[in-house]
């Protein structure tokens, strides 16, 4: 069987290489504007040599058509006369006359560019007395019936241009020129003379080969001079493009060295000057960064200390409150509620001081996610009893394993199934796990208000609230979530939200199954229209 392998290698090289070359053409501004200025120039050359082959053309037609009318006016004349001064005064006589001066005519003349000498009887002479027309009957047939008209109806000459068949059988340009001559007794009679145009024909294609192989060098020369000047012209945008691309990249330190004082050297001068304010202003932000990190960390610490303080005089008081007036008994309650939001704000603000500084560490093993989310759910259940909300958990299987740090995820998890709860409206949450050989994820979706597209792509910012003026029955500080987003990075996974207004929202996260793996899709879909389950199934 034949391997038809072997013949698709020069196909795939001839497709590299003209994707090579377009490729050369978007990525080079040299190179494209150099075939765009050798292209032209070319166009230019060709134009220039079509224009000066039709002007020589048309001026060596004209030379040789003056040179012809004047030697058939020569000719003509010669004829005439000789047909005058003739004594012929009988059929022969005359026939011996025509065919002398015919075959003289043919046998001179050639020199001159004459192909043949016809004398053919014209319409207007008169039938009584003729004499035999000396033709040729392959050139007799180019004469047109409107040179015939022509000539029948007015005295001079007349000419027209023709195709003539060399001995090889290929056709060459030609002119035939008549008149009218009067023969003695037979009256008039139309002699044409046919003449070659294949000398200058000759000339001409020659001279257009000259002009032709004369300009292919000469565009050659000015493409590569041009790509060569232009190549060096743009150096300077090219090496800044490079710088750029390393700025880019975060390399910082990279520069230029400019030459002369002409606009490309300005374009690197510029190009420093920029690079350097922006490393410049970048270095700024990242002392300001780490200012405002170790400034949010150490005032953290520091308030632990009074914080724990606070704490115990506030848990002497609110154990009195039963002996206290039902206002002071009312502030206790209100001290203790604001301490625990204290607490878990400043425990939170620590959090990401962690994260921002990357000393965050994660503590990971391949672990349950079931088991976890079971151990959420029942530490969150007395919420969801008090807001009437049912929790249901859709995992059919009994275990998905995940590489995770369980600490981290059990508080990504709460944050999830807690938004779920005091958004539901009363509607029960669904927690459906799944998992495929490299990721489990985790999709905890309720019915309740719902959010916007704008509210779910920024619901993991920091201090974001999507209705600042909801009550919230638990206290926020606006960074669980993005808490969340910290914590799943740290996993290497992936953390989505979305939502319909007045059909609830969905948040789901996703973890590799093992370590040093990343998460590249979700094993469940994030969004789909679906009604509230009518029971529990976990």
């Amino acid at each position: 069987m034949k391997n038809t392998a072997e013949t698709e290698p020069p196909q795939d090289a001839k497709g590299k290489g003209f994707s090579k070359v377009v490729t050369l053409l978007k990525e080079s501004l040299s190179v494209r504007i150099s075939v765009g200025m050798a292209v032209t120039v070319i166009s230019v050359l060709v134009l220039l040599v079509v224009g000066v082959t039709w002007q020589v053309q048309n001026s060596i037609f004209e030379q040789r058509r003056q040179q012809i009318l004047e030697d058939a006016s020569v000719t003509i004349n010669q004829v005439q006369t000789a047909f005058s001064q003739s004594t012929a005064s009988t059929t022969d006589q005359v026939q011996n006359l025509a065919n002398q001066l015919i075959s003289s005519l043919r046998a001179t003349k050639t020199g001159s560019g004459v192909v043949t000498t016809m004398l053919l009887r014209s319409p207007n002479a008169p039938t009584t007395f003729a004499i035999n027309e000396l033709i040729d009957r392959d050139l007799v047939e180019v004469i047109s019936p409107e040179l015939r008209e022509n000539m029948a109806r007015g005295n001079g000459q007349f000419y027209q241009s023709i195709a003539i068949k060399d001995a090889k059988g290929k056709e060459r340009p030609g002119i035939i020129v008549g008149a009218t001559v009067v023969l003695p007794l037979a009256g008039q009679y139309e002699l044409y003379t046919v003449y070659s145009l294949a000398d200058e024909q000759d000339t001409i294609l020659l001279m257009t080969q000259s002009l032709l192989f004369g300009a292919i060098p000469v565009a050659a020369f000015l493409g590569i001079g041009i790509l060569w000047v232009l190549y060096n012209m743009l150096r300077p945008v090219r090496v800044t493009a490079e710088a750029a691309q390393q700025l880019a990249r975060g390399d910082l330190s990279v520069r230029v060295e400019p030459h002369g004082e002409d606009e490309m050297a300005q374009l690197g001068k510029s190009f420093n000057i920029m690079a350097e304010s922006l490393a410049k202003q970048i270095a700024e932000y990242d002392e300001l960064a780490k200012l405002q990190q170790r400034f949010v960390s150490d005032v953290s610490h520091e308030l632990r200390t009074p914080l724990t303080t606070i704490r115990i005089a506030e848990e002497i008081i609110y154990d009195e409150r039963e002996a206290m007036s039902a206002p002071a008994a009312r502030s206790a309650e209100l001290l203790h509620s604001q301490v625990d939001r204290f607490e878990k704000m400043l425990a939170d603000l620590l959090e990401i001081s962690r994260h921002d500084s990357h000393t965050a560490q994660l503590d990971a093993e391949v672990s349950d996610m079931k088991e976890l989310v079971r151990k959420v759910v029942e530490a969150d259940r007395p919420l969801a009893t008090r807001l009437g909300v049912e929790i249901v958990i859709d995992a059919p299987q009994s275990r998905y394993t995940a590489y995770m740090d369980r600490r981290r995820m059990e508080r990504v998890l709460r944050n999830f199934l807690v938004n779920a709860i005091e958004h539901a409206e009363g509607k029960p949450v669904v927690i459906q796990i799944a998992s495929n050989d490299k990721a489990t994820s985790v999709r905890v979706r309720d019915f309740g208000v719902g959010m916007s597209a704008d509210t779910s792509a920024r619901v993991f910012d920091r201090f974001f609230r999507a209705d600042p003026a909801r009550t919230r029955t638990t206290g926020g500080t606006g960074l669980g979530l993005s808490i969340a987003a910290e914590d799943v990075a740290l996993h290497r996974g992936k953390i989505e939200a979305a939502g319909k207004l007045a059909e609830g929202s969905v948040f789901m996260v996703t973890l590799p199954r093992t370590a040093n793996m990343q998460v590249e899709a979700a094993v469940l879909p994030l969004w789909k229209d679906e009604e509230p389950p009518g029971e529990t199934n976990g």
